[in-house]
């Protein structure tokens, strides 16, 4: 599975992207999780309000995740 990081989640991990294996049953909630074990620096990017896309579809952290899809994790968008 390819997963991407955009704005300040990119900027704190100095990471844009990146293949992981995805056990069976995987979630995007497991996914983050895997993620945020990896150690502080990600455990403070992804654990504050973050959004994340399916496929570029926006999801939550219930939808199920499988070895060909693309998850992306980013920040509420503001605008004014």
């Amino acid at each position: 599975m390819k997963v991407k990081f955009f704005a300040q989640i990119r900027e704190l991990t100095g990471c844009d992207a990146m293949e992981l294996a995805v056990p069976d049953n995987a979630t995007v909630d497991g996914v983050r999780e895997q993620l945020m074990q990896q150690g502080e620096v990600w455990r403070e990017a992804l654990s504050a309000n973050v959004l994340s896309a399916r496929n570029q579809t926006l999801c939550n952290g219930s939808t199920a995740v499988c070895e060909d899809d693309e998850i992306a994790f980013f920040p509420p968008v503001t605008g004014g």
